[in-house]
């Protein structure tokens, strides 16, 4: 069968995400979320204007409720229910069939995710009493990125701590990076898997990636997803003995520093505004100092990065941006592009600006190599490697 059909979802601490994908094609045929879980304030929406309220619905409420309005978008059954999981740690290099053993490794995994895991292990398990005979996939955000070599994964620490505590650079937004790397082959004539890309995905969230013929060679998130980049509320790299500095000077503990770094900076801390990107350019061109900074800091800090993850490749076939800023700010990509010029990359400028919005595209300037915009697709992903997996598995195991 050729028109398989999966069920995506996205567990969260407070939510519950549901797309429903059909194999090799874009687009949800039905999205669904419940949010505001296990309180009196919770709620869901669907992609067809359905909504409604789910007072004190717990995860298992909700997907009790919203499992039949997506039955009605199905023309045959579910092939497979894949389930994003943020931190797979160094067990999980790839998709795994759900069983008791491999949600007690998630579980285990916990301590490096402890506001993701627990929460995607949360929709797992409410997935798994509702539909037991589905088989169910887990796809880490982490897997894609244990290609790193020893010399770009491991922190100068004591090996004590990455042997038995596993302090280590794991990176993040796996299933993002491969999925435009595999795309820009494919848009360049390299083919799928093929080719030395930097890539870039720019949301909320942001990180940086090196990938050769389809492997993560370096990324720049670590042990969390605190690491690298600026992003919308958090700071990125910073001194590392801040901490020690912030608690000398102004007696702060510890709690209170992590919600400094993770939601008091990044753009809203530069800026003193938002974290909006689509905000602050606006606010920029009327003339807000503070934005301008934040863009100034968030593109430059973006090129230096870019820039590092350069050495982990034998050479540059392109870059790609992706992320809902990396697709839609012409203005981020233009700005970041002017500190890269010495790894010959360059812009055109009209390319860039007249790029339709949510569409693929080439930006770069002649001669230049390739500079692309490709918009991520993370469901599709997840979709596409829980049936890979299944065609690996005795039938056994997935009837």
């Amino acid at each position: 069968m050729t028109n398989r059909l999966v069920l995506v979802i996205n567990g969260g601490s407070s939510s519950i995400k549901l797309a429903l994908r059909r194999e090799n094609t874009s687009g949800a045929l039905f999205d669904a979320i419940a949010e505001r879980l296990n309180t009196s304030q919770a709620c869901y929406s669907t992609s067809d204007g359905q909504c409604g309220e789910l007072p004190n619905a717990t995860h298992l409420d909700a997907l009790n409720a919203l499992l039949p309005m997506l039955e009605r978008h199905l023309d045959h059954p579910l092939s497979a229910i894949g389930h994003r999981v943020v931190h797979g740690g160094e067990r999980f290099t790839s998709a795994q069939l759900l069983n008791d053993e491999i949600i007690a490794g998630i579980e285990a995994n916990a301590p490096l995710a402890p506001l993701h895991n627990p929460a995607n292990l949360t929709g797992i398990r409410a997935a798994m009493q509702l539909r037991p005979q589905t088989p169910q996939v887990a796809v880490f955000d982490t897997a894609f990125h244990q290609s790193m070599p020893p010399h770009a994964f491991r922190y100068a620490l004591p090996d004590e701590l990455y042997a038995v505590h596993g302090v280590r650079r794991y990176g993040f937004h796996g299933t993002s990076h491969k999925y435009v790397s595999d795309q820009a082959g494919l848009l360049t004539g390299l083919g799928k898997g093929n080719g030395a890309w930097l890539t870039a995905h720019l949301g909320n969230g942001c990180s940086s990636c090196a990938v050769l013929d389809g492997r993560s060679m370096d990324t720049s998130m670590g042990l969390t997803p605190l690491e690298g980049l600026v992003m919308g509320t958090r700071s990125g790299d910073v001194d590392p003995n801040l901490h020690a500095h912030l608690a000398r000077t102004l007696g702060w503990d510890l709690s209170r520093i992590e919600r400094l770094l993770n939601r008091e900076s990044g753009l809203l801390g530069l800026s003193g505004l938002s974290n909006d990107m689509r905000e602050l350019e606006q606010a920029r061109a009327d003339g807000h100092s503070g934005a301008q900074l934040a863009i100034e800091v968030f593109c430059y800090r973006l090129a230096r990065s870019l820039a590092g993850l350069s050495v982990a490749l034998p050479r540059i076939d392109g870059l790609i941006f992706t992320g809902g800023i990396g697709e839609n700010s012409a203005l981020t990509r233009a700005l970041t592009l002017k500190h890269l010029a010495v790894l010959g990359l360059q812009i055109d400028p009209d390319r860039n600006s007249s790029l339709p919005r949510g569409e693929a595209g080439r930006i770069e300037a002649a001669g230049s190599a390739a500079v692309m915009v490709i918009p991520t697709d993370e469901e599709r992903q997840i979709a596409d490697e829980s049936l890979a997996l299944l065609e690996t598995q005795p039938r056994s195991q997935t009837a």
